[in-house]
């Protein structure tokens, strides 16, 4: 007997505005709302949009150690990480292979942690056991969080608190909004600028509902939010990054500084670096590309990528029509003689080959508020 679905805070709210929901990762999450998942992925592009993520995982790390301690288990400046400042990073295993990738930002009395929500429960024990005699590890569970996200995220949630607007990519504070404090970061999943708000569970419904309220605003649900995520090349953990992809073949040493590489001040010291430093010189097998479809033929995550000799060189993580590109675009990880921009391939849609060209992502630019 299949375990009962999780709600978040804003269920009823979702019933309410007529959401189709489905089950992702244990909770009971909306999909998409009668507009349809297209209306909401524009809505996003051109105005604001607003995201249920309250099934993520928030946790805090406390103690004047637990940056450190944190670099242990991952290959990430925590130490340098400055007050109110944020970073994108992930665990790692003894392979190099990627446990899950995360956001962590320094406050004021600790390190706040955004998990994603099917991994809440590893982490949170992978924590435990490794650092558990070095900081406290505190899930919080009564925490909701929304993504407001869009280029009139930051008008919209200025109407609540003008402060907010002060903020810029990567960075966060505390602010108050519609009577009650919240931990607001400039931040998101979908290549706009926008806002992710962590909240009592309690204020959750009130906030979205002030903010569906003002015009820029609408609800949106996981199906725009992996459009748009798509479009914006970032993973999906489990698809796009597993256990059994490093950072290297995934096409994220971007975010391993120079202090915890080879030759750096605190180099290695995480699980899996010799794997990863060794890759990082030598170069991987295969690696994480982008892929556009010259053919007006959806493919999707599973597919494989064969050369133009129908030889297997890969296999498709992540694909879909999106809104914005208007053609079938897809992540893919193909050996590394194919990963380089305007290379042409070929995915095996049921008995075709649809042909492809490696293009360099994200397939569209990035609007972050960078200041």
């Amino acid at each position: 007997m299949s375990a009962e679905l999780l709600k978040t805070p804003l269920h009823a709210f979702h019933v309410e505005h007529g959401a189709k929901m489905v089950p992702f990762a244990g909770y009971e999450m909306p999909v998409s709302y009668p507009a349809g998942i297209v209306a909401e992925h524009k809505q996003c592009r051109e105005s604001a949009a607003l995201f249920d993520v309250s099934h993520m995982g928030q946790i805090r790390l406390i103690g004047d150690g637990a940056d450190r301690a944190l670099e242990s288990l991952m290959p990430i400046d925590l130490i340098g990480l400055g007050l109110n400042q944020q970073r994108y990073g992930f665990f790692t295993n003894s392979a190099g292979g990627i446990l899950d990738d995360l956001m962590v930002t320094r406050r004021d009395h600790d390190l706040l942690l955004v998990v994603n929500a099917d991994r809440k429960a590893f982490d949170t024990q992978h924590l435990v056991t490794n650092l558990g005699g070095r900081c406290q590890i505190v899930p919080l569970p009564d925490r909701a969080l929304l993504a407001l996200q869009g280029p009139k995220a930051v008008a919209a949630l200025a109407q609540l608190n003008p402060d907010v607007a002060g903020l810029v990519f990567m960075t966060g504070g505390s602010f108050t909004l519609a009577g009650v404090e919240c931990y607001v970061t400039r931040s998101g999943y979908t290549g706009e600028d926008g806002f992710e708000i962590s909240m009592p569970a309690d204020a959750a419904e009130p906030l979205a509902r002030a903010l569906t309220k003002m015009r820029e605003v609408k609800p949106a649900g996981l199906g725009a939010r992996d459009t748009l995520r798509l479009e914006a090349g970032l993973c999906l953990y489990g698809h796009d990054i597993n256990d059994r992809t490093n950072p290297v073949h995934a096409g994220l040493t971007w975010a391993i500084p120079k202090v915890r590489r080879s030759g750096g001040e605190r180099e290695g010291r995480y699980p899996g670096a010799e794997v990863i430093a060794l890759q990082m010189t030598q170069g991987a097998p295969h690696k994480r590309v982008g892929l556009v479809a010259l053919e007006r033929v959806p493919v999707r995550e599973g597919m494989n990528v064969v050369d133009s000799r129908g030889h297997r060189i890969g296999k498709v993580t992540s694909g879909t029509i999106t809104p914005t590109v208007d053609k079938p675009i897809a992540m893919a990880y193909v050996v590394s003689d194919y990963a380089r921009p305007a290379a042409e391939v070929y995915a095996e849609v049921r008995l075709q080959r649809v042909p492809m060209r490696v293009t360099p992502m994200p397939f569209v630019p990035h609007r972050y508020h960078r200041g």
